[in-house]
């Protein structure tokens, strides 16, 4: 018996906007994306999820925030 799962996983960009701040290497500045990714198992879609990507502008660095304790 074989049992084969076809999954899709897709990445649709919502927007960008400049973000406050500055990257913490190079000193540029900041852009906020909003990625909206959805997984497809046969064509029908299980979850979609919302998120908010940070990237440098200059060194094209993805940067991370941590939450303040």
């Amino acid at each position: 018996m074989c049992v084969v799962f076809l999954c899709e996983v897709e990445e649709k960009v919502l927007g960008r906007q400049q973000a406050p701040g500055s990257c913490p290497y190079c000193g540029g500045t900041v852009m906020a994306t909003d990625v909206e990714t959805s997984r497809k198992l046969c064509c029908l879609p299980i979850c979609i999820n919302s998120k908010r990507k940070y990237s440098c502008t200059n060194c094209s660095r993805r940067l991370e925030t941590y939450p303040s304790s």
